[in-house]
């Protein structure tokens, strides 16, 4: 699909709303997308006031863009909407647990997508914050997430004031395993990330964080032990919090 192929990430918006029966229709389109025992797991959060961003804004390192798009939409697992229709139909629920927060979660983010590549058809652009998991507990409760409910992933949404460049992607060969699972020999890993390597913006990259190699920017700048394992106790924390864990 041509929208899948050209697709990069937009940080920068028009000064231009996003018109709200466009993005009902985008969204309820959206809902045919595969889910978990035909659930529906998830809900969004849609934010549009300067003043619901600007609280979000600090819970996503305060990107620019989160202040700066027309919306801003927060995809959440949510087992909570299916318990309380279990209780009300004289059912006894058993999701207050982990498998339940992944399902939620598988569901939420496979919604997340197809949405994102209804709006990008649409000639709409986003951009993926993977910040959201860095802070969910703080952005569970400037938007009022009740138990059961956590926040997997945000997107910021426009219309498009800009054309960058498209991020590199691994060979095809990197990621398909013919039957089995087939380990990666060093040879491999040259044939795999060479390219990658080589592209004069991650060299660069290199450079100027003083580094030898790029994994090494990824492993001791980017996304180090320290702040994946001070990052994983919070995230495990809102689990608990949200009745995902005991």
């Amino acid at each position: 699909m041509e929208t899948i192929t050209n697709r990069r990430s937009i940080r920068r918006y028009a000064d231009r709303p996003v018109d709200e029966a466009l993005l009902n229709s985008l969204l309820k389109e959206a809902e045919r997308t595969q889910t978990m025992g035909g659930m529906q797991l998830y809900s969004v959060v849609v934010t549009r006031s300067a003043e619901g961003k600007a609280r979000l804004a600090p819970l996503h390192y305060n990107q620019p863009m989160v202040t700066a798009a027309p919306v801003v939409l927060t995809f959440c697992a949510d087992f909570n909407r299916t318990v309380q229709w279990c209780r009300c139909r004289k059912a006894d629920p058993g999701y207050d647990n982990f498998l339940s927060f992944l399902n939620a979660a598988t569901d939420a983010l496979l919604y997340c997508q197809n949405f994102c590549t209804l709006a990008e058809a649409e000639g709409l652009g986003l951009c993926y914050l993977g910040t959201t998991l860095y802070q969910p507990s703080d952005i569970a409760e400037v938007l009022g997430l009740p138990k059961l409910v956590v926040p997997v992933a945000t997107i910021t949404l426009g219309w498009p004031a800009e054309h960058p460049e498209q991020t590199d992607r691994l060979p095809l060969s990197a990621i398909i395993h013919d039957e089995h699972y087939t380990d990666y020999t060093p040879q491999a890993i040259d044939d795999a990330y060479r390219d990658k390597e080589a592209l004069e913006v991650n060299r660069q990259f290199v450079r100027e964080n003083g580094k030898e190699t790029l994994a090494q920017v990824f492993t001791d700048v980017r996304y180090t032990r320290r702040d994946n394992e001070a990052l994983s106790a919070g995230l495990l924390d809102v689990l608990r919090r949200q009745g995902f864990l005991d």
